[in-house]
């Protein structure tokens, strides 16, 4: 069992930037554009998998576990091309969901290989590859342990009923973070944070895709279900916030700095960077609100006329093994999709290790798991004028 890491590692999100710098591409893949669409029969290469024992995986940076003295080294990764012989070529090229998809967008529209056998994109992201057929539904008679260990909580989003086209790789949750001490308070809804004494020293996430299901959630809005109406009414809400100057700005995640400085009293989070802020500060807490949180997630594709797909399936698979799935989620810090790997973590004889089972914003226990929900995705014909107005709100 692993040890934790001794420096917390700094967050794979810290490098997202706010969205909305690539609407054309954005609005591309809303519309559905016909000559983009793959279909069913065109979405395959021949697989030379059993001959060629290779394949190249694009992540995100900072998402995967490393040797404490030496970044270079990612055991589990080591792990397993030592058990299975097949090598990796791990890229660490996605810093955006918007700019990764201009980057291998012309290859998938035009009937070519990207030169990926497997991609790491967000769930929202997922959706327009699904709905565009760029990515390839896997064979889950590979993958025994995805069948037996995936969270019921994310085994069958909207845009991908069943996961048959994307396996998590890791999850999280948006919800409030808040300096505890210099509130004063417990904050518990999302109401709380147009409180007089917060005014000004509030702040939301400028991306619509990872702001608007919690404000709806405050507004008692099933967001598995929402309509176009909920969609404005938060709207029209947050400009009035914005008239009134309760809200300070709207951020990436530079949230983070104005949190730990004091600039900022509460804002709109997630739950895997709080819990490096907690290391400096135990004063900052995240708070499911009562009303609800969204759970979401950053998932594992194969995109279309991967040339390795089985070996993409097994290495899928040997993530969620729970002893795997517990190694890594004890350096990345996010929602762990593999439940069980609670368990491994618990047994761990290494202090530190064993505490990572009990925290929820790793392994989110029964009265937090209720609140949670995936929200459904915005669909093709609303994004474009959803964006328009959400980004003229936020100043993007």
């Amino acid at each position: 069992m692993p040890q934790t890491s001794r420096t917390p590692a700094l967050s794979r999100r810290s490098l997202l930037r706010a969205l909305g710098g690539t609407a054309a591409l954005g609005a591309l893949a809303g519309c559905g554009v016909p000559a983009a669409y793959v279909g069913p029969g065109d979405r395959a290469a021949a697989d030379v998998s059993a001959r060629d024992k290779r394949l190249t995986w694009a992540n995100w940076p900072l998402y995967i576990d490393t040797d404490d003295d030496d970044t270079t080294s990612r055991p589990t990764l080591e792990a397993f091309e030592k058990r299975t012989g097949i090598s990796v070529d791990y890229i660490e090229e996605i810093n955006d969901n918007d700019e990764f998809f201009g980057k291998i967008s012309p290859a998938l529209m035009n009937r070519q290989s990207t030169g990926r056998d497997l991609i790491v994109i967000s769930d929202w992201m997922c959706a327009r590859f699904v709905r565009l057929g760029w990515v390839q539904e896997m064979d889950r008679s590979r993958q025994p342990n995805v069948a037996e260990y995936l969270d019921p909580l994310l085994s069958s989003p909207a845009f991908d009923p069943g996961r048959r086209s994307s396996v998590p790789w890791q999850s999280g949750i948006t919800g409030i973070a808040y300096n505890r001490r210099k509130v004063g308070r417990e904050i518990k809804h999302v109401s709380d944070l147009w409180a007089d004494d917060l005014k000004g020293r509030v702040t939301l996430l400028s991306g619509l895709d990872e702001a608007f299901a919690l404000l709806m959630q405050g507004n008692g809005v099933d967001i598995t279900k929402w309509r176009p109406d909920d969609f404005h009414q938060v709207c029209d809400q947050v400009e009035k916030h914005v008239r009134s100057g309760r809200i300070r700005r709207f951020t990436g995640n530079d949230y983070i700095k104005d949190l730990s400085s004091g600039d900022v009293l509460a804002c709109q989070a997630y739950s895997g960077d709080v819990i490096q802020l907690q290391a400096d500060d135990p004063d900052i807490r995240f708070v499911v609100p009562e009303e609800g949180a969204e759970l979401w997630a950053e998932s594992l594709m194969i995109p279309d006329l991967a040339r390795h797909k089985a070996g993409a399936e097994k290495l899928i698979d040997f993530y969620y093994q729970p002893e795997i799935a517990a190694e890594l989620a004890a350096w990345v810090n996010y929602v762990c999709p593999v439940p069980a790997a609670q368990d491994v973590l618990a047994s761990s004889k290494d202090k530190d290790t064993a505490a990572l089972a009990e925290d929820p914003l790793i392994f989110p226990d029964a009265t937090m798991r209720k609140r949670l929900a995936i929200a459904r995705d915005i669909t093709s014909t609303e994004r474009t004028e959803f964006a328009r107005r959400w980004n003229a709100i936020a100043g993007l």
